[in-house]
């Protein structure tokens, strides 16, 4: 959202004059209210996550989004038998930086979906979702898209996978039990739609934490003011 220095000034000076809760929709502001903030904070919030996630190497990186491998390949809750038919440590982080590479191609996709999303998405009480927890606008997104972005992540997944290290994958597929490529492609997309939400709200909650380091007027004067 776009406004001039001047009627920024003007929103953030009646923010400091006045409670947010006698604000619900900032009556007396035009052109901004509590619903812009909550979609500003989404919009940055995502940016800065698909930013990161898209990038070579963006989920296995970091600390929130990395992608465990299923059980059946030696994630969490494997079997030792499965642990040590698969995997190596040497094999283990090449097939898991396999399924993490895949889950960027799933991002990609996502972006886009996310983005329109946040620009139509239902805000019923703004007010409460800047009082909220750290990622209140972000539980809410994620409540409104439900498990869309699964399916709609799915065939890049796949297709991530299938230009991944073919040799990996191949082998770790022939040795499990109870999963096959398409299992594994459908474990990947789930795993990536909460990976994806998960870096949505850290960067929220980074935000809230620290409004003043966005630089942008309208989220100092909604957030700064709420904390």
């Amino acid at each position: 959202m776009t406004a001039a220095p001047t009627d920024r000034r003007t929103f953030i000076s009646a923010l400091a004059a006045a409670p947010l809760l006698a604000l619900p929709g900032c009556a007396g502001l035009p052109g901004f209210s509590l619903t812009d903030a909550v979609r500003e904070l989404l919009t940055l919030s995502s940016q800065r996550a698909f930013a990161m996630l898209i990038q070579p190497g963006g989920f296995y990186d970091s600390e929130v989004a990395r992608i465990d491998l299923p059980p059946q390949l030696g994630g969490a809750g494997a079997s030792s038998l499965v642990s040590r038919v698969l995997l190596s440590g040497v094999f283990k982080d090449r097939l898991t930086r396999q399924v993490n590479s895949a889950a960027e191609k799933g991002a990609e996709r996502a972006a886009p979906l996310v983005a329109d999303a946040i620009r139509t998405i239902s805000i019923a009480d703004a007010a409460a979702i800047v009082r909220g927890g750290p990622t209140a606008a972000t539980d809410l997104l994620q409540g409104a898209m439900g498990r869309s972005l699964v399916g709609a992540m799915f065939p890049d997944v796949e297709q991530g996978l299938r230009l991944a290290d073919n040799a990996v994958v191949t082998e770790a597929l022939r040795a499990a039990t109870g999963i096959d490529f398409r299992g594994l492609t459908q474990d990947v997309s789930n795993r990536t739609h909460d990976a994806i939400y998960r870096a949505i709200g850290a960067e929220e909650a980074a935000i809230r934490a620290n409004p003043r380091g966005t630089g942008n007027p309208l989220l100092i004067g909604v957030f700064g003011l709420a904390r």
